[in-house]
């Protein structure tokens, strides 16, 4: 996957234990970083076009995302390992990210990521609060 990069990973793990949870297999990172994509997605795709923000690279990249992808990859990662291995810190971190996803699906957090338009319109359809009003009516006889 071209969004995470594997200097994004040292900012939640180091190189040594990153290399022990992905078995020194880049098949085995990408996979969970695939199953991290689609679990944030499924979070936020409802308000936020996802695949445009996965599709933005080096710092243009909200860095939350990111942090959040590496953890939530990081934790399918440790999933597979025998016995999982420091899976303790690794859940602390996944559900903290899924409170903040959830918290993002409620509006009470808002990232800044591509908003979810309606290619026919153009308008936010991600936002569910509509304003504007009627046109007003004149009952005069």
């Amino acid at each position: 996957m071209a969004f995470l990069e594997i200097t994004d990973y040292k900012a939640v793990a180091d190189d040594k234990t990153l290399s022990v949870i992905h078995q020194q297999s880049t098949t085995n990172l990408q996979r969970a970083e695939k199953y991290a994509a689609e679990e944030v997605s499924s979070y936020l795709r409802s308000k936020y076009n996802m695949t445009q923000a996965f599709a933005l690279t080096g710092d243009n990249r909200n860095q939350q995302l990111v942090m959040i992808m590496c953890d939530i990859a990081l934790y399918h990662l440790i999933s597979w390992l025998p016995l999982k291995m420091g899976f303790e810190i690794r859940e602390i971190r996944y559900k903290r990210a899924i409170e903040w996803l959830e918290s993002v699906q409620a509006g009470k957090a808002s990232p800044e990521l591509p908003p979810l338009i309606d290619s026919e319109t153009g308008e936010d359809i991600g936002n569910p609060m509509k304003w504007g009003s009627m046109n007003k009516n004149k009952y005069d006889w």
